[in-house]
């Protein structure tokens, strides 16, 4: 499995790297068909519930479970993600955050939010789909973490929508995810990312639950705080129906 994602893998980033120079419009949407090759590879199965974005300007705003989150959201719809200014200077997958056109912010200092809200300002007014995952950190596959809500000031731009999206990770080899089994895909705390990514490969195919919400506004009386508030609850809700079996949406 690890080398068929190491064959697919290695050939395409000099090619995506070209689309970046000479193609971008390519370059926007050449992610998405990687990764759904990837999940195929990986043995996951994405469901997709509501309505998935096709076009920007977009800012999805979502629960973060695990590294796999990536490639998940990037098979659904040809999106670039917002990461911690950290994540650029990793081994290989800095290289393949670079080559998805990766925003990457300083969230630790308070004094660097403006600058990096204005990068997402501009990829958003060229019309991209960004994704954000505004708690700040991934966690346990079963709670959502409070919003924070600074970054979503980068959407008070006139046309620009902010769609809160729910992951679940619901069942593993066509049953229930168990409570036992959650930390192999979920990454958080101090798991180390190689090991989880092994132990994650061995456990075998997944199925993941992508829950796409109505798209909100930051407009009128909706300041970003509130837009925060709506957008976790509807986040919130989404994942505990996904994960209790209820599938109308909210």
């Amino acid at each position: 499995m690890l080398a068929c994602f190491t064959a697919l893998t290695l050939p395409l980033m000099p090619v995506q790297q070209l689309f970046l120079w000479f193609w971008p419009r390519m370059a926007r949407v050449f992610p998405m068909h990687y990764h759904r090759l990837v999940c195929r590879i990986l043995g996951i199965r994405v469901e997709v519930s509501g309505e998935p974005p096709q076009a920007g300007p977009l800012l999805i705003v979502s629960n973060h479970v695990s590294w796999l989150d990536i490639v998940v959201l990037s098979a659904v719809a040809p999106v670039s993600f917002v990461a911690k200014k950290e994540v650029n200077g990793w081994p290989f997958f800095g290289s393949l955050a670079r080559l998805q056109r990766t925003v990457f912010i300083d969230r630790d200092r308070r004094h660097a939010t403006g600058p990096s809200r204005e990068d997402m300002r501009a990829r958003l007014k060229a019309g991209d789909i960004l994704v954000l995952f505004p708690e700040g950190t991934s966690y346990d596959g079963r709670s959502v973490l409070p919003f924070k809500s600074s970054f979503f000031g980068a959407a008070e731009i006139e046309g620009v929508l902010v769609q809160p999206v729910s992951l679940a990770y619901r069942g593993h080899r066509n049953l229930p995810m168990t409570r036992r089994l959650m930390p192999s895909y979920a990454w958080y705390g101090d798991m180390e990312l190689a090991p989880h990514l092994l132990e994650a490969l061995a456990r075998g195919p997944v199925e993941v639950e992508v829950i796409c919400h109505k798209p909100l506004s930051l407009s009128g009386e909706v300041n970003r705080k509130a837009l925060a508030r709506h957008a976790e609850d509807q986040v919130r809700r989404g994942v505990t129906r996904a994960l209790h079996g209820h599938r109308e949406m909210g």
